[in-house]
């Protein structure tokens, strides 16, 4: 048996659909009546047509969507998503039947950009300090100074090797 089940706040309901017309709404005349300010006193009906249930919004003044679609006339298929103003539902069946086809996939094609450029807004979001090496010029100089005295020295044991000749 096909269903509407409706969340509201922290309670959810099921009503079973049983008539070939079910209005839905705030006011009091309605078959599936819905107690939230967001929904329309006559905001949608449903409608058994070939064995399957039309959903037809009423003019509401905050719309009903299916699956997060707007929509003013629609079949429904089981595990639907509807929302009439703020208020969820599903409609559900108990009845097992034939799959409902999958929509067909949009193509989107892909192209890589062809220069990339850093957001003006972008901002380091790793937990880590950034780890910059500082450029210690004291530390340059004194590592210069050691490695042409080494150098030097080097040089001139050479420069005594050569005058003196081995021992």
């Amino acid at each position: 048996m096909p269903k509407i089940s409706v969340s509201l706040e922290n309670s959810r309901a099921a009503y079973e659909l049983t008539e070939e017309r079910v209005t839905i709404g705030r006011g009091a005349d309605n078959m599936l009546q819905i107690d939230d300010p967001s929904v329309s006193g006559r905001h949608a009906q449903l409608l058994l047509i070939d064995q399957r249930y039309q959903l037809r919004d009423l003019g509401s003044t905050n719309g009903t969507r299916v699956n997060s679609e707007l929509v003013t006339d629609t079949f429904l298929r089981v595990g639907d998503r509807i929302r009439f103003g703020k208020v969820e539902a599903r409609f559900e069946s108990d009845a097992t039947g034939e799959a409902q086809p999958l929509p067909e996939a949009d193509e989107i094609e892909a192209r890589p950009a062809e220069t990339s450029e850093k957001p003006a807004d972008f901002a380091n979001a790793s937990p880590f300090p950034n780890r910059q090496k500082e450029k210690d010029k004291l530390a340059t100089i004194i590592l210069a100074a050691a490695g042409l005295a080494v150098l030097a020295f080097l040089v001139s044991m050479l420069g005594l090797l050569q005058i003196h000749g081995p021992l």
